[in-house]
């Protein structure tokens, strides 16, 4: 694990190199190769086999009867953060971060995985100039998207609960710490831009994710009670502001290790759409909401 304190920036370059850097970063033919990440594993730090946590007894009983279900896009709807990594180990490398060392995939998933670009223009670039250190992250998302045409699949068991979603008339809306332009890009290549009613930036609310405004302004704007939703979430900072925001959440274990959304406050987690602890949450919520509308 990379330290803070063993990071040592090297003397920024005139601000016209590093544009035409990244510039040249973003053309290189070879980077882009065809099912590159096809086969990329498992962060070393999560099982290749995960299974769900089953934290004592924890569950989704606590909402009252379900109108809306709030999703996180990067990580959550699809398996986006290795191509977050790529982008950022290499940019990040490019301009000798760490010394020219390669940042690993732990350095990712503790200091970068789920946070704002703002959030990490402080962590990765503080002595940076600001406009120079946005301009990088805008850089780096300009290059994750590429990657993401390329690459991108939809969690798996996606399409399921979208259908189940929709056959029972419930509420929608993305929720995400990610820039505007790769929210739309993510949610139009997995053929959900009729899916979702709303689309919530946190950089649109007045503090990010893991504060509970971006969740907030979801449950306004969708006119509905905390206590009749809950929401998808792969990242610590996602799994807090759900929270922060009332709702249980439900951790997407696909690379964060399940131990740290556990701490987070996850409800449990799953290892995707289609693992059967979260089908057999759903079943028990619709089976006490048959009950309840029966006694009424």
């Amino acid at each position: 694990m990379i330290s803070f304190a063993s990071i040592q920036l090297p003397p920024p370059p005139p601000h016209h190199h590093h544009h035409t850097l990244v510039s040249a970063h973003l053309h290189k033919t070879t980077l882009y190769q065809p099912n590159r990440f096809k086969d990329f594993p498992r962060m070393s730090s999560i099982s290749s086999n995960a299974r769900p946590i089953h934290s004592g007894g924890s569950s989704l009983a606590s909402v009252a009867s379900l109108e809306a279900i709030l999703f996180d896009i990067d990580g959550t709807l699809c398996d986006s953060d290795p191509l977050h990594f790529y982008a950022f180990r290499d940019m990040l490398q490019e301009i000798g971060f760490n010394g020219g060392t390669p940042i690993t995939e732990e350095f990712f998933i503790k200091n970068i995985s789920g946070k704002h670009n703002e959030e990490l223009r402080e962590i990765l670039l503080p002595d940076w100039e600001i406009q120079r250190s946005r301009q990088f992250l805008e850089d780096k998302e300009a290059l994750f998207r590429r990657l993401a045409s390329e690459q991108l699949q939809p969690m798996k068991g996606l399409q399921k609960l979208c259908k189940w979603i929709e056959d029972r008339g419930l509420r929608r809306a993305a929720v995400t710490n990610a820039p505007r332009s790769n929210a739309e890009l993510l949610i139009s290549m997995l053929g959900l831009s009729d899916f979702f009613e709303i689309l919530v930036l946190a950089s649109e609310c007045d503090r990010v994710k893991p504060f509970p405004d971006p969740y907030l302004k979801a449950l306004q704007e969708l006119d509905i009670s905390h206590k009749h939703a809950f929401v998808f979430e792969d990242s610590v900072s996602g799994i807090k502001a759900g929270m922060g925001a009332g709702m249980p959440v439900v951790g997407l274990g696909t690379r964060n290790p399940e131990q740290l959304l556990t701490e987070a406050g996850a409800v449990f987690v799953i290892a995707d759409f289609d693992d059967p602890k979260l089908w057999t949450e759903l079943e028990e919520m619709e089976i006490k909401a048959e009950a309840t509308t029966t006694t009424k």
